[in-house]
């Protein structure tokens, strides 16, 4: 499968995974699988990361599948799980909790 850039991320999320733009705009998708932010280079992983550590619910990064060993280190503490264009789950997500 060749690298998809951000458009292509986006257009391939909303066919494989239900999802939908975010009105809000606090993110880049939402479904009824929680968040979506792409980051189609690894250059714009680590902001995206830090960005969906916000965001309350189930949320993902949506990647292209050959950078994931660039993004699950950076992954690490964001309770962020990782997404292939494809819909694939390449790392879980962490359950959302209440905070106390």
């Amino acid at each position: 499968m060749s690298r998809l850039g951000r458009e292509e991320l986006l257009a391939a999320a909303q066919e494989h995974l239900g999802v939908e733009p975010d009105p809000t705009g606090t993110v880049d998708l939402v479904g009824d699988r929680g968040s979506v932010l792409v980051a189609p280079e690894p250059a714009d992983m680590k902001a995206a990361f830090k960005r969906i550590k916000k965001v309350p619910g189930y949320r993902w990064v949506l990647i292209n599948r050959e950078d994931l060993f660039a993004a699950n280190s950076l992954s690490i503490g964001s309770k962020a799980g990782i997404m292939a264009g494809d819909g694939s789950i390449l790392k879980n997500a962490d359950i959302p909790r209440k905070k106390v």
